[in-house]
């Protein structure tokens, strides 16, 4: 389980926009983690303030970090391959690049806790391509296709 310091040292993601508190499990090729819709975004105030709901596309951000994280860890493993091997370690941040397929299912709401599901279906060269699922509730509540590119260094 990766905690929230080790996320914001992968990812270059900060509060406010931050979705992913924890990671649950990792294994090469695939992440789920977690997040805690606090009770009290602003976002509620003016996203349908009668029954609030998160934003579509705030739940696609929350699978895209997923993704970065994803990402950032398999990097990190073969850089640590790369550096035994006395050869140059890779480095950049993971850019989104495309998005296909979104579905959205079922809303996430103020003290939802959501967690977000993300495969590595392919990486050729420098692109990724994914898909991710978010679960509220243990069911379904979007689920995409999208893919990453590294950007040439990281963003400063």
């Amino acid at each position: 389980m990766l905690s929230l310091s080790t996320i914001t040292s992968l990812i270059p993601h900060r509060p406010p926009f931050l979705w992913v508190d924890k990671v649950l499990e990792y294994s090469c090729g695939s992440m789920i983690a977690e997040k805690v819709i606090p009770k009290d975004l602003d976002i509620f105030k003016g996203h349908y303030p009668e029954n609030p709901i998160l934003p579509g596309v705030i739940l696609c951000e929350a699978i895209f970090q997923t993704g970065a994280l994803l990402i950032a860890k398999m990097l990190e493993e073969d850089n640590a391959q790369l550096a035994s091997a006395g050869k140059t370690v890779k480095t950049g941040v993971p850019v989104l690049t495309r998005i296909g397929g979104a579905r959205f299912k079922r809303t996430v709401s103020p003290g939802d806790i959501i967690q977000m599901h993300v495969k590595l279906k392919e990486r050729v060269a420098g692109a990724w391509f994914m898909k991710g699922t978010l679960k509220v509730k243990e069911k379904m509540a979007v689920q995409v296709e999208f893919s990453c590119a590294m950007t040439a260094a990281p963003l400063a």
